[in-house]
Parts: C-alpha cells; sequence; structure tokens
C-alpha cells in the first residue's frame, strides 16, 4: 500500500509538453464543460419538454437519469478504452458521439426518442470525459504546471453545473428547449478539429475489454434507480419495485463475481486497496449523491415557490459558480503547502453547513435569505473539494491505469449522483404524500362547494395548499441530503489520512502516454 504522505511522488504518466499547452488546455476544459453542464442544461427545461413531447411526472425524472446513468455506469469502459486504444482517438470519438446525440435530442419528436438520445449522449459523455481527464496527466508535467491544469478542468467541472441551469434558461426564454441540445453540436465540431491539432496522443497500452462488468455495473445501476423512483409513487412493496430492487442485487453480485475473475476487469479492484484513494472516491459519491439534489430542488423551488422566470432561476445559479470556481483555484494553488486534508476536511464541512441551512427551507422562505446563502457554502466547499480528491486519486497510479483511476472517480459522482437523486426523490415524494393529505384535509374544511367539486375533479391542491405539500417535500429530501454529507464529512476526516507533501525527490519518468 503506497504511503498517505506520498502525494507529489511517482507521476502518473509522463507528460510531453504540446507547443501549444493552453489551447490544449482549453479544448480538454471545454470538453469537460459540454459533458457537464448536460447533465443540468436540461433541468430549467424540463417544463418546456414536458409539454412539448408529452411526458408523463414519472418519465420525465428519466430525461435527466438516462444521461446520467449511462454516463456514469460506462465511464470505466470509457476510461479503459482509451488506455488501450489511445486516449486523444477515443476522446475525439466521445465527443463525435456525444455531438451527434445532442443533434438528434435537438429534434427529438417523441419521449421515447428523446430518451434514446440522452442514452447516447451518456455514451458518449462517458467515452469523452474519463479521457478528458486522463489527457492533462499525458499533456502537462507533473508539479505546479499539472496542479495548475487540473485546477483549470476542476473549477470547469465544478461550476458546469451552475452554467448549464444559467444556460439552459437563457436558451430555453430565448429560443426553445431544442437549443439546450443544439448548443453543444458547434462546440463538439470546433473540439473535434482542434483535439489533434494540439493535444499529444498517449502510449497504446495492450489490453482486454470487459464487457460483462460494464453491462452488469450498468444495468444493475438503471435497475436500482427505478426501484426507487418507482417507490416514490407505487410504495415499497409492489411487484414492479420489488422486482426492480432484486435484479438490481443479482446484477450487481454478478458485477462483483465478474470484476474477482476477468483477466482484465473493468474495475482494476486493488485500486480500492489503497487507503486514500478508496476514500476519495467514497467522499465524492457522498458528496454527489447530495449535489444532483440541491440543483434538482432549488431549482424547482425559485420557479415554483418564488416565481422566477427560466432566466432567472439561471441568473440566482451564479453565485454557486462563482463560489466554486474560487475555492477550486485556492485549492489548486495550495495543495503543495497544505495538502489535501484540510482542503477535503474544510470543504466537506461546508457542503454538510450549507445542506443543514437549506432543511431550513419554508414557504415563506426567500431567495437573498434563505437560498443564496446555502447555495454558496455549497459552492465553496464543492470548490474546494475537486482538486484534492483528483490529486489524491492519480497518486501513484501506474500510467497504464490513469483512465481508470479517474474513470472511477467520474463514476463515482455520476453513479453517486443519479442514485442519491433517486433517493432524495423517493424521501420527497414520501414526506410530499403524506402532507398532501394533510392539505388536502385542510383545504377541504375551508372550501366552498364549488372549490370543493374542482378538487375532487381534477385532483390537483390550488396554492398555497400545493406550495405547502411541494416545500414539505424538498425539506424532507434536503435533510437526507444531511445523511450522505455527513458520512463525507466523516471519511475527510478519519479515512484520508494524506496530509502536507514533502518536497518530492528525484523520479526518473515513469513508462507513460507521451
Amino acid at each position: 500500500m503506497a504511503s498517505s504522505r506520498t502525494l507529489a511522488l511517482a507521476p502518473p504518466a509522463t507528460a510531453r509538453r504540446g507547443r501549444r499547452p493552453r489551447i490544449a488546455l482549453t479544448v480538454i476544459a471545454a470538453t469537460q464543460l459540454m459533458v457537464v453542464l448536460d447533465i443540468t442544461i436540461v433541468n430549467i427545461a424540463l417544463p418546456h419538454i414536458q409539454q412539448a413531447l408529452k411526458f408523463n411526472t414519472t418519465n420525465l425524472s428519466w430525461v435527466i437519469n438516462a444521461y446520467a446513468l449511462t454516463f456514469g455506469g460506462l465511464l470505466l469502459l470509457g476510461g479503459r478504452a482509451g488506455d488501450i486504444l489511445g486516449r486523444r482517438r477515443v476522446f475525439v470519438l466521445g465527443v463525435l458521439v456525444f455531438s451527434l446525440a445532442s443533434l438528434l435530442g435537438g429534434v427529438a419528436q417523441s419521449s421515447g426518442w428523446l430518451l434514446a438520445a440522452r442514452a447516447l449522449q451518456g455514451l458518449g459523455g462517458s467515452i469523452a470525459s474519463p479521457t478528458a481527464l486522463a489527457l492533462i496527466a499525458t499533456n502537462f508535467k507533473e508539479g505546479s504546471e499539472r496542479n495548475r491544469a487540473f485546477g483549470v478542468f476542476s473549477a470547469v467541472a465544478g461550476a458546469g453545473g451552475a452554467i448549464g441551469l444559467l444556460l439552459g434558461g437563457m436558451l430555453t426564454s430565448w429560443l426553445s428547449w431544442r437549443w439546450v441540445f443544439f448548443v453543444n453540436v458547434p462546440i463538439g465540431i470546433a473540439i473535434v478539429l482542434l483535439a489533434p491539432l494540439y493535444i499529444n496522443e498517449s502510449e497504446r497500452h495492450p489490453g482486454r475489454f470487459d464487457l460483462t462488468g460494464a453491462f452488469t455495473a450498468t444495468a444493475g445501476m438503471v435497475s436500482l434507480v427505478y426501484g426507487f423512483i418507482r417507490a416514490s409513487d407505487h410504495g415499497w412493496t409492489g411487484a414492479v419495485t420489488v422486482t426492480a430492487f432484486s435484479l438490481a442485487v443479482v446484477l450487481l453480485a454478478a458485477f462483483a463475481v465478474n470484476e474477482q475473475r476477468a483477466q482484465q476487469p473493468i474495475t482494476p479492484l486493488h485500486l480500492l486497496r489503497e487507503r486514500n484513494r478508496s476514500g476519495a472516491y467514497g467522499l465524492m459519491l457522498c458528496v454527489s449523491a447530495t449535489m444532483f439534489g440541491i440543483f434538482f430542488f432549488i431549482t424547482l423551488f425559485v420557479q415554483e415557490i418564488l416565481g422566477f422566470s427560466p432566466l432567472r432561476a439561471g441568473f440566482a445559479f451564479l453565485p454557486i459558480s462563482a463560489a466554486t470556481v474560487a475555492a477550486s483555484q485556492f485549492a489548486a494553488r495550495n495543495q503543495l503547502r497544505w495538502g489535501p486534508k484540510p482542503f477535503l476536511v474544510t470543504g466537506s464541512a461546508l457542503v454538510l453547513g450549507g445542506v443543514f441551512w437549506a432543511t431550513r427551507i419554508d414557504i415563506h422562505t426567500g431567495y437573498a435569505a434563505g437560498i443564496l446563502g446555502p447555495t454558496l457554502l455549497f459552492g465553496f466547499g464543492m470548490g474546494s473539494i475537486f482538486v484534492p480528491v483528483l490529486l489524491t486519486v492519480v497518486s501513484q497510479v501506474a500510467p497504464h491505469e490513469t483512465g481508470a483511476a479517474t474513470g472511477m472517480l467520474n463514476t463515482a459522482q455520476q453513479v453517486g449522483g443519479s442514485l442519491g437523486l433517486s433517493i432524495l426523490v423517493t424521501v420527497y415524494g414520501t414526506a410530499g404524500h403524506h402532507e398532501a393529505r394533510r392539505q388536502v384535509g385542510t383545504f377541504l374544511q375551508h372550501a366552498t362547494p364549488q372549490q370543493a367539486a374542482q378538487f375532487r375533479a381534477s385532483g390537483k391542491l390550488p396554492a398555497p395548499y400545493s406550495s405547502r405539500v411541494l416545500v414539505h417535500g424538498i425539506a424532507g429530501a434536503f435533510q437526507m441530503g444531511l445523511v450522505f454529507v455527513a458520512l463525507a464529512v466523516v471519511i475527510a476526516v478519519l479515512v484520508i489520512k494524506v496530509r502536507r507533501p514533502p518536497e518530492p525527490p528525484h523520479v526518473s519518468p515513469s513508462r507513460g502516454g507521451t
């Protein structure tokens, strides 16, 4: 097991500086921004998508999950493909697939068409994202140069969610919901043209693809998430719900067995034996489980309760973007001074404070008093976490496994976020159902005969009763989010032991991509 105090030792890859490193970093960061913001850019457009393509409420959630699950479930395969076939080559392929899927999503004429396009987007993202991160290791020298590159990459990744909400609001208000997909196409074309000119190709490492592992992991997570979402509407004991959970257990167990027996598994389990790396994966999993919920429910609150337009709702998230970028840059500049652990502990504690503050939300909460503060804490916390988590994960990794290691980090973020959101949605639905019964009783006590008849005909509570149901469910979801973030704090304090790294001794370059 690697020492917990040697983060700066043993570079994950040998870098060869390209002709235009700034352009190379811009291309890599632009790809990550495109992939990450697509997780949230559709959030604000969801009501318009629902109306245009006739989604019901349950199926509408799959516009988010179809992307996140294929993205997270296939990230490990994408990272492996980069190691075997060459990272730049696979990177370009992923961007092409993502751009094509975006075009198909923009012209979708039915709900099934859009969900298929979202799943294809997830496939493209799962190929492009891990290779983009790994290309930093093969294009930038270890030390301050690579740390700065990671800082830019992490700031983009961290702010991508908030930028997606802003951009989604602008495009939906000014053009059409279809432009939240079309916007990716010209960006993708530019990346495909520039990548071969300014990004160095990595060395190819012979190997095999673990397709069984990729299938069982992805299908198992889809089944698990479906079970939680189904339970929120139809209860925990329904036949479909029980079947979904049972199938998830079987598939994920098959995945674990396959990874033990496969000659070249999609998940090199020995990467988890290093305490700091496994702790970093666990921390990202837990924090992301709440991060998706924060964006989803705050977006819902500011539009449904505060009455913000899509554009104004997007602007409401700008402070998160600014806080995330500022914290990421500060963390990147000070890694050699303080090491990762102080940032991981402080960052997860800030996230915990922000989520706790958000649990105080009620029908009278305003943006300045009850939304801005929690989201700022959340942004500073997430920005503080991204860089040290990245550096901890790639520390001590053999060159041919860099893609797998970074792919596992991305998987922890996406799968954790999707699974966490499904759990929070389940808690939201359960709390909302209980509150709805109470609000129905209160409404009927005060309603006129005509109002009561209208309610029985439509089944819809009028405001402010429906607003109280919504807010009660959101507060319950945030309380569940506290559990996830509290676990992240425990991991940061007790599991991760890496501290301020010593000055690295001279290390001869290891075999890696060029």
